[in-house]
């Protein structure tokens, strides 16, 4: 009942439940326990049935990524497999900052019947349980051990799951035998609460700092992260940009931060990022990051704009994510942070050739990009089919991914031109997120077309949501590229100068992925060509099914990258290409971190 009390206000300032219901599998350690409450509940928290306890927490958390953080789901399973099978799920919650409750049952408090059915037993310290792995992975764990508890720690989960400075999964362990205690809670508890999202304001003297840095920059970059989205704050980033003369790339999780047709938009940035907005990032002398983490593909593994020279300038609502910096930080929501700095900065802006060298690095790329993405009598490559999906798909519609080499080219060569239109699962690159985290979005907006793009490699190790998708009603599109393996890390492999092995499984036996769709009762095909392609998801538009098309795709091109990344080659090896990798390897290391001891 306290969960279903829960409102919180949207961006449109409407008020909604905070909990859009719980997905579960009920199994021995929760069906009698918190199984029987929703039931009876069932009315104000509606529960969902999952067929993969990771699959149906993917599905919560992308509920949560496309509502911007503003409303999550819970997600219930029993003690043992069933509670560890969501791990995986709440790292990549955690690693993305986005809110997800779970609710696995435990072992008995009482360790009467000790050693129940799946109870790992450690012979050290009996209070140990498998859902100790879960502490490492949460922003907030509990062991519910007396009903009493949670006047206390239902309180702190909300606010955990809500605070922008602590957003990610909470995690409450329910024993199995406290699950079916009763107690008398203060009818107070229960009452309608309504969470406004906090937007921490900040430090003048932190802007004051960082406004006096940027004012002395003539080419500064913003670097727009996923915070933009989770603070609103697109329309702000917008005119800052426009009055300063200050060209955006974004990150993953902040692609769709300014329209890609925007002339001050570069794309994205990084190992996967456009020729447009490396080159610009590269000849920066000052960088303004927004909401984003700096994570290793974003900087190109430190080696796109880090000069000692430019300072970076972080706004972050995290004190973490800013301290990774040297330069100056500003510790506050994106949306007053802006607006704050805006004002700090009077009539300054950078100065007007910057804005004309962005247009001819914008011009560049697109005549690169036009030629990646073109068709040819080949085997298609990813970058050729996103090509012919783009001419499909209307301006909301929303693109789903998250592992392999399709986020890369999506980052790089996806044209957005809504916030919400770029939901990309890349702090954690989850294979398996995509058809759940597809199915989570249109439940989270289901006026909107969603388009998941999955290789058969993820596809084959969680697509069974599809069945999830069908029971509930929901239409995904799913467009599965086959390239019979693990395409884009045999490139990387091959990189790494080693002999391809273990990752293409061969055109041998063949899988027939649209029967199998099919068996869950989704409309599905296999098309030949990218005409086809296009012609089938046009038909399928006006399919109330969950559809999945399946085309053959080449595993060995991918579109060229413009920034380094930092993955490590044996120093010893038997093989000549490695032994070469290996030194173009050290060369490249001494250039990007030259105090390093190697």
């Amino acid at each position: 009942m306290y969960l279903a009390k829960q409102k919180t206000e949207l961006f449109d300032g409407s008020i909604e439940p905070l909990f859009g219901g719980v997905f579960g599998i009920y199994g021995h350690g929760n069906v009698a326990g918190i199984g029987e409450a929703l039931w009876k509940y069932r009315q104000e928290l509606p529960y969902f049935r999952g067929q993969n306890e990771q699959g149906m927490a993917h599905t919560a958390i992308a509920y949560a990524k496309a509502h911007r953080g503003r409303r999550v789901m819970g997600v219930t399973t029993s003690i043992g497999p069933g509670a560890t099978n969501m791990v995986t799920a709440a790292a990549l919650a955690h690693v993305n900052r986005l809110p997800v409750l779970f609710l696995p049952g435990d072992i008995f408090t009482t360790r009467r019947p000790d050693p129940v059915l799946q109870q790992l037993e450690n012979p050290h310290s009996p209070l140990t349980s498998v859902n100790d792995c879960f502490i490492p992975v949460s922003q907030f764990f509990d062991r519910i051990t007396h009903p009493e508890q949670l006047l206390q720690s239902l309180p702190q989960a909300v606010q955990t799951l809500m605070h922008p400075t602590t957003r990610g999964p909470v995690t409450l362990s329910l024993p199995q035998d406290t699950q079916t205690e009763a107690y008398e809670f203060p009818l107070e508890f229960f009452r309608e609460q309504v969470h406004y999202i906090s937007r921490p304001q900040p430090d003048s003297r932190e802007v004051e700092r960082a406004a006096a840095v940027l004012k002395q920059s003539r080419r500064p970059l913003i670097i727009a992260g996923g915070g933009v989205h989770y603070s609103g704050a697109e329309e702000a980033l917008r005119e800052f940009a426009e009055s300063r003369g200050i060209p955006v790339a974004e990150t993953q999780a902040g692609k769709g931060s300014l329209s890609s047709e925007h002339r001050l938009s570069l794309g994205g940035i990084g190992v996967t990022g456009t020729a447009a907005a490396n080159a610009i990032a590269r000849e920066a002398d000052c960088i303004l990051a927004i909401g984003t983490r700096l994570g290793d593909f974003t900087t190109a593994s430190k080696s796109l704009f880090h000069r000692e020279e430019v300072p970076i300038i972080a706004l972050n609502t995290s004190p973490m994510d800013t301290a990774k910096v040297s330069g100056r930080k500003i510790i506050g929501d994106a949306l007053a942070g802006l607006k704050t700095l805006d004002g700090a900065l009077g009539d300054w802006a950078a100065i007007e050739t910057h804005e004309s060298t962005v247009a001819q690095a914008k011009a560049d790329w697109n005549a690169m990009r036009a030629e990646i993405m073109a068709p040819q009598n080949s085997l298609p490559t990813d970058a050729q089919v996103l090509g012919a999906v783009e001419k499909c798909v209307g301006e909301k519609d929303v693109i789903v991914c998250a592992a392999g080499g399709m986020p890369g080219e999506l980052h790089k060569l996806w044209n957005v031109r809504d916030p919400l239109a770029y939901h990309l699962e890349y702090g954690y690159s989850c294979m398996g997120y995509e058809i759940a985290g597809g199915l989570g979005v249109k439940m989270a907006l289901p006026e909107r077309e969603v388009y998941v793009v999955v290789g058969d490699g993820s596809y084959l190790m969680l697509h069974t949501e599809l069945l999830t998708a069908r029971q509930l009603g929901y239409k995904i599109n799913v467009i599965l590229l086959d390239n019979h393996g693990f395409g884009c890390i045999n490139r990387l492999q091959k990189a790494c100068g080693s002999s391809p092995y273990g990752n293409i499984m061969g055109r041998e036996p063949q899988v027939d992925f649209a029967a199998n769709a099919k068996s869950y009762g989704c409309h599905a095909k296999k098309v030949n060509n990218l005409e086809e392609l296009q012609q089938t998801l046009r038909e399928n538009r006006t399919v109330n099914l969950p559809c999945v098309t399946v085309i053959e795709t080449d595993p060995e091109q991918g579109s060229p990258g413009t920034a380094w990344w930092d993955v490590a080659i044996p120093e010893q090896s038997n093989e000549p290409g490695v032994r070469k990798a290996f030194k173009e390897y050290q060369t490249q290391k001494q250039t990007i971190y030259p105090r390093s001891p190697r």
